[in-house]
């Protein structure tokens, strides 16, 4: 991305300040003008005072008078530049932030209508989106401060104090003009030669960061393995490949900034030798005050060249971070698609006709499924993991759109449904449920944010977690994530009963309870089945054998289907895994035992 490129996608976020804008740029031409008093009252100063030497008894008085004007321009124009410069860095630093507040928004919108597809992809990782995320909205929101506060009044500054040397001298000003796109070369050659160490480390600090992510959610596992030691290597090879990157990238910047250092003195002493050459020469126009008037306005006018290193540093991570932060941005092709069916009442009916899919990451998961899944009636998924089970779900939840074949609910194909609207009206349990930091009450009314709070309450009895929410010290409003897994995986199921939709999708839903609230649950869901299309997907036999049909799934195709008895006599996936289940149940010895009491 080029800095032009970078400005133009700026623009959008730093148009709706064009008053502060406006007022940055009068306090910034008002302060050039001001930088320049310094030079020129130097300039009379040092004249004035040579026309007085030798100072006899009856010049004190008029060089009192010279000391005392000249101590009230500088002192007044001081205070000037204190109040236009708080003024100057009040007005750019605002616009920083609200800049940095819309950046940031832009794209948390931007990413909540991408599919779920874009979050698989590999190198969209959570730790990795994050850091480009905070990386491209703190170093796009240092350009807009570093060019309203930094480079725009010191560039303004610069071409007034070169218009000052070229009136004053067109020699001495054309030495000035002479330095500074050598200086400017030495800092192109300088960004072509860090541009693809800038890339890398950007890189590097992204998997960084999702490294530690992945450690903070992992910790317990790692304890448990006693695997610390690896975790800490495989972070110490990152740090070192970024130290290394850092070390590079310093050293070519120091050296560059010694060179662009030395040109800038060759300028500054190239300017005295002339100035006074020329006053010796008694060139008209020229006196010993223009020796220092013009060392002051040249060092106006290096004045960006000593500060560009450091906002060169500030544009070319910009130029990078930009590029990610923007890739997220302007992911068109990313967005979830919506239509505009919208109808009175939904009656779920799917219907999937020859459907395939593939994820992202080029894993074929779904191949020629056909499925009728009836309204009102309890349609069951079975099959070993990664047969397709939880794709499918995705699928009729919009989540992903087949490669190819037809989705239809009740009659329309799925993409024309409005998304939104589509999902109002299913409720999804998931084997692991995502709580939300906040309270249980939150958490609950997540499912409905209309609901009452006797509507939460009456959602946690259903999910059999009121008891345990009420023993705790601050009832409905301690927080949720401090809560056991099984306890969590309630909150999820009291938050699908208060949405109350007419689809439902159950994917292990009582994975994570213990035998007594598994049953307990299970009660719950049947009530709640009644009259709703359910799809069900559990290796709990006692869950899908009280399914209206099943449909047997291996390796991403449809194997069997009808009812659990028709389906079990056929022989194959799903008889199976109900014997094997019934062999691990020990159903003979549990029989026994209860039979015994």
């Amino acid at each position: 991305m080029s800095i032009f490129q970078l400005f133009k996608k700026i623009e959008p976020f730093v148009k709706p300040y064009k008053w502060l804008i406006v007022g940055t740029l009068t306090m910034t031409l008002i302060g050039a003008l001001a930088s320049q008093v310094n030079a020129i009252v130097l300039d009379r100063t040092v004249d004035s005072i040579n026309a007085l030497i030798p100072l006899d008894p009856s010049g004190w008085p008029k060089a009192g008078k010279l000391l005392t004007v000249i101590s009230m321009v500088l002192l007044g124009k001081e205070l000037l530049s204190a109040l236009i410069s708080f003024a100057q860095k009040y007005y750019g630093e605002k616009m920083r932030i609200f800049v940095s507040q819309d950046l940031a928004q832009a794209v948390i919108e931007r990413i909540l209508t991408f599919r779920v597809a874009y979050f698989a992809q590999d190198n969209n990782e959570p730790g990795k989106l994050q850091t480009r995320i905070d990386r491209g909205v703190e170093s796009l929101s240092t350009t807009v401060k570093n060019f309203f506060i930094d480079i725009l009044p010191l560039f303004t500054s610069a071409i007034f104090a070169l218009v000052l040397m070229f009136l004053a001298n067109v020699y001495v000003g054309l030495v000035a003009l002479v330095i500074v796109p050598i200086y400017f070369w030495i800092t192109y050659r300088e960004a072509r030669r860090l541009s693809g160490w800038r890339r890398d480390r950007r890189a590097f600090r992204e998997a960084k960061s999702h490294g530690i992510m992945n450690i903070i959610e992992s910790i317990t596992v790692i304890k448990s393995f006693n695997r610390e030691r690896i975790e800490g290597d495989k972070q110490l090879a990152l740090q070192h490949q970024l130290t290394d990157n850092q070390m590079q990238t310093r050293k070519l910047s120091y050296l560059y900034d010694g060179l662009k250092s030395f040109v800038e003195q060759i300028g500054t002493v190239l300017i005295i030798i002339l100035t006074a050459y020329l006053v010796l020469s008694d060139y008209p126009g020229m006196s010993i005050g223009k020796i220092m008037y013009h060392v002051m306005l040249f060092s106006n006018v290096s004045a960006p060249i000593r500060q560009l290193h450091r906002i060169y540093d500030d544009m070319n991570d910009a130029l990078i971070y930009a590029e990610g932060f923007f890739d997220i941005l302007d992911a068109d092709v990313e967005v979830e698609e919506t239509g505009k069916y919208h109808p009175e009442k939904v009656l779920g009916n799917f219907v999937l006709k020859d459907v395939d899919f593939t994820y992202p990451n080029g894993t074929k998961a779904l191949h020629s499924i056909d499925m009728n899944i009836q309204p009102g009636r309890i349609t069951a998924f079975v099959g070993l993991s990664g047969a397709g089970k939880s794709t499918i779900v995705n699928l009729l939840d919009k989540f992903y759109s087949q490669d190819s074949g037809q989705i239809l609910l009740d009659g329309v194909e799925l993409r024309d449904w409005d998304t939104q609207y589509l999902r109002d009206n299913i409720g999804l349990v998931l084997q692991k449920n995502h709580i939300f930091d906040g309270t249980i009450e939150e958490n609950i009314l997540y499912g409905n944010p209309n609901a009452s709070h006797e509507d939460v309450v009456e959602a946690a009895r259903k999910a059999y977690i009121y008891d345990q929410i009420m023993a705790l010290p601050n009832g409905f409003e301690t927080k949720a994530l401090m809560l056991s897994g099984g306890q969590q995986q309630r909150i999820a199921i009291a938050r699908m009963f208060i949405k109350n939709p007419p689809i439902i999708f159950l994917d292990e839903p009582t994975a994570s309870l213990d035998a007594v609230a598994t049953e307990q649950i299970k009660n719950s869901i049947d009530a709640i089945k009644k009259d709703r299309t359910v799809i069900i997907i559990s290796h709990s036999i006692s869950q899908i054998i009280d399914s209206d049909q099943i449909y047997a799934l291996k390796n991403g195709r449809v194997e069997q289907g009808g009812s659990p008895d028709e389906v079990y006599h056929q022989g194959g996936i799903y008889k199976e895994i109900f014997d094997a289940s019934a062999r691990s149940l020990n159903i003979e010895k549990i029989a026994e035992t209860v039979k015994g009491n």
